[in-house]
């Protein structure tokens, strides 16, 4: 039995560790980043950066007509935010900052958008999930992030 302890206490160290820990962190900010990103191609004209397509316009006007912003900014900042955030969190490149805007972002589209669905309990619940992961143990070990804090670490004297 102590043999089969002992074999329990190792596997659970291996998947435990930095490694482990960091590929689970980068599968969360792809699948994060992954969704604010079809949104957002769902949002350009094709070919286009940062145009919105035809149908937006009208899409904001109706359907998004419980945001607190005149849709003459919020369907620009929308279509920046989907674009800039996930860029930044498939990077790891201020990948707490970029999960805390996601956040936002959902809990917005939740409260002002689709306050009476019962929608929180699936897509923006699983959102907030994951960005809350993120803001908690950063982008891992496969993140820019790590990076700029091995640069800014103090030097051993």
């Amino acid at each position: 039995m102590n043999a089969l302890t002992s074999l329990y206490a190792r596997i659970v160290g291996i998947l435990a560790g930095n490694v482990v820990e960091s590929i689970g962190l980068l599968f969360v900010r792809i699948a994060l980043a992954g969704v604010f990103w079809r949104s957002y191609q769902t949002k350009i004209a094709e070919g286009t950066w940062f145009t919105p397509n035809d149908t937006l316009p009208y899409i904001f006007a109706d359907e998004y007509a419980g945001l607190p912003l005149p849709v003459d900014f919020a369907m620009p900042l929308t279509i920046y935010a989907e674009f800039l955030f996930p860029m930044l969190l498939f990077a790891g490149l201020f990948t707490r900052f970029g999960a805390a805007a996601l956040i936002g972002m959902a809990l917005v589209i939740q409260v002002f958008i689709y306050p009476t669905s019962g929608h929180f309990w699936g897509w923006a619940f699983g959102i907030v999930a994951m960005g809350t992961i993120l803001v908690s143990r950063g982008g891992g070990m496969f993140a820019l992030d790590r990076l700029i804090d091995r640069a800014a670490a103090p030097k051993a004297a």
